[in-house]
């Protein structure tokens, strides 16, 4: 190894060098084009690109899927059909009956589906908390197994 030279200290000068100021082209004008407008259109790429507009299109479906789970818990509504829901319970009920038909009170139904979906809506909350734990977002069918196992009989597993 030889000797080192000393580093010479970089100044910087005293005062700002001036420069010639220019406007600087806007995102749709070309660089060459000063401002001028030709005939011809702009050649525009064949493909949109990828970056163009999807932060905001985004923002905009998160926001509107936020909106209606707002909605949605603010509600006292039913979330699932009167129709398709009484056609479910009273197969199943023909299925445990041995053939007979029985008979539904249309209050019997409403009650039944008030607890099928206050069954459903608290199962789901639990799932997703199993989901957070796990530092994901999307639930998964294995955080409602999971869930339903860690509640047992008496929770619902049957």
């Amino acid at each position: 190894m030889g000797p080192r030279k000393p580093k010479t200290p970089t100044r910087r000068p005293s005062s700002p060098v001036p420069r010639p100021s220019r406007p600087s082209p806007s995102p749709r004008q070309q660089p060459g084009s000063r401002g001028r407008r030709s005939s011809s259109p702009v050649p525009r790429p064949s493909r949109p690109s990828i970056h163009l507009g999807t932060s905001s299109l985004h923002r905009r479906r998160k926001f509107l899927w936020l909106k209606e789970v707002k909605k949605l818990q603010k509600s006292t509504d039913l979330l699932l059909r009167k129709r398709p829901f009484s056609r479910v319970v009273r197969e199943i009920c023909e299925k445990f009956s041995r053939g007979m038909d029985l008979r539904w009170q249309a209050q019997a139904l409403l009650a039944l589906q008030e607890a099928a979906e206050a069954f459903l809506v608290h199962l789901f909350e639990d799932a997703y908390l199993l989901t957070l734990h796990a530092r994901r977002v999307t639930l998964f069918p294995k955080d409602i197994q999971l869930t339903r196992r860690i509640r047992g009989i008496e929770g619902g597993l049957g």
